[in-house]
């Protein structure tokens, strides 16, 4: 299982390749959930990665308008991403889904057919009227994307584990590994959900608030300590 860290800057970049993160995702809080950083701090720590470690970037919680959200895919990619990552928050369902997902990976699979393309939604959407979880597997399969993700959008101390059972995870994991494609899973987990994110082969662990002072995504900053814990722990 590979460990994914969200940096909002060069420096907590740095923490989290130096605690020993397979995946530098670059993220912006102030704006959400998936909040989409800004195109040069994308590209500053794509330039530190060097190609030697994966940036993953997070475009948004996008709206239901895939020429929008395609755009700011495009930036992403030109800005140095080697995995996009699209939050499906205003879609409310399967198709419209599909829509922006199809969208977001003829136009970066057109620009460089390498780049990674995430298809994430929300362990919560019953509370904000997304795309169903249970859906996201095979939006992520018919758009031909490459990841299926889970993560929360309301960041209020609920876990993932708070909205969907174990035995729900798994059946993501198992249909989204069925499709062929790899699975991430996030939303304030941390070393305690370990074990069972290992035991039901999630490919990849997102992290944020567990690696940060103060276990404050909002507020604190990636301790490389902190990160090398969770890594040790992996």
């Amino acid at each position: 299982m590979q460990l994914l860290v969200s940096a909002i800057n060069i420096n907590e970049a740095k923490e989290a390749k130096e605690g020993g993160a397979d995946i530098l995702d670059v993220k912006n809080p102030k704006e959400g959930s998936l909040g989409a950083n800004f195109p040069w701090i994308i590209k500053e720590i794509s330039d530190y990665a060097d190609n030697k470690i994966i940036v993953s970037t997070t475009i948004g919680d996008v709206p239901y308008k895939p020429g929008t959200v395609s755009l700011a895919a495009l930036g992403s990619a030109v800005s140095g991403s080697n995995y996009v990552k699209v939050g499906l928050y205003g879609t409310k369902n399967y198709d419209e889904a599909l829509d922006v997902m199809n969208a977001v990976v003829k136009t970066i699979k057109d620009y460089n057919k390498n780049i990674t393309v995430v298809s994430c939604g929300y362990a919560d959407a019953y509370k904000i009227g997304s795309v169903l979880p249970e859906e996201i597997p095979r939006v992520a399969k018919d758009s031909n994307s490459d990841i299926a993700m889970l993560d929360t959008y309301i960041k209020d101390g609920h876990r993932l584990t708070d909205h969907m059972t174990t035995q729900q995870l798994e059946e993501f994991v198992q249909k989204s590994h069925d499709y062929g494609l790899k699975v991430a899973l996030a939303g304030s987990v941390n070393k305690t959900d370990v074990t069972m994110l290992k035991r039901i082969n999630c490919d990849i662990m997102g992290v944020r608030g567990c690696v940060c002072t103060h276990g404050d995504r909002n507020n604190g900053t990636i301790n490389r300590e902190l990160v090398q814990d969770l890594k040790d722990n992996i």
